[in-house]
């Protein structure tokens, strides 16, 4: 039991160790580093298993101390494996925001096809095509109205400093 023990300790200090060349590796190296690390945990519990049984066959005054070390080995290689989990989903989360990205940038917008939108949602709403017609008519006589809103207020500030100058 001792030397399966302290095997079992050798190989959660090696998964800890891989754990940081998972940080430093890159893009392509990092699936295979993380399916090594997997690899070593399940190899880990399998050998906590044999522990815990051997851990109960262990004379009454040793057991307690078995069990504690066996207890105490589980809940490291759990936090690896928690770190793992999480190392895995932070990187998961990281290539699908660059894919979004990468489709963001890669796609063509046109206002076509915004104008279009307005008119089927204006359709579900069950606004008629005639009035469609007006509102479309009036959004293009405003244009104009503002266009020429906006000349006579100049010309009328060039009025104004031209006569106070």
């Amino acid at each position: 039991m001792e030397g399966l023990c302290q095997q079992t300790n050798k190989q959660v200090h090696e998964v800890q160790s891989y754990m940081g060349h998972l940080e430093t590796s890159d893009k392509e190296s990092v699936h295979l580093v993380e399916n090594e690390i997997q690899a070593r945990i399940d190899n880990i519990f399998s050998n906590l298993e044999r522990l815990e049984i051997l851990s109960s066959k262990e004379p009454p005054n040793k057991r307690q101390s078995a069990k504690l070390r066996v207890d105490q080995l589980k809940y490291d290689v759990q936090h690896l494996q928690t770190a793992l989990r999480n190392f895995q989903h932070r990187r998961y989360r990281r290539e699908q925001q660059e894919r979004q990205r990468e489709e963001l940038l890669a796609r063509t917008f046109t206002t076509n096809g915004t104008h279009k939108k307005i008119l089927d949602v204006a359709n579900l709403l069950g606004l008629s095509n005639t009035v469609m017609r007006l509102i479309e008519k009036r959004a293009f006589q405003d244009k104009f109205l503002m266009l020429g809103g906006m000349a006579v207020t100049c010309l009328i500030m060039f009025l104004v400093v031209q006569y106070l100058t």
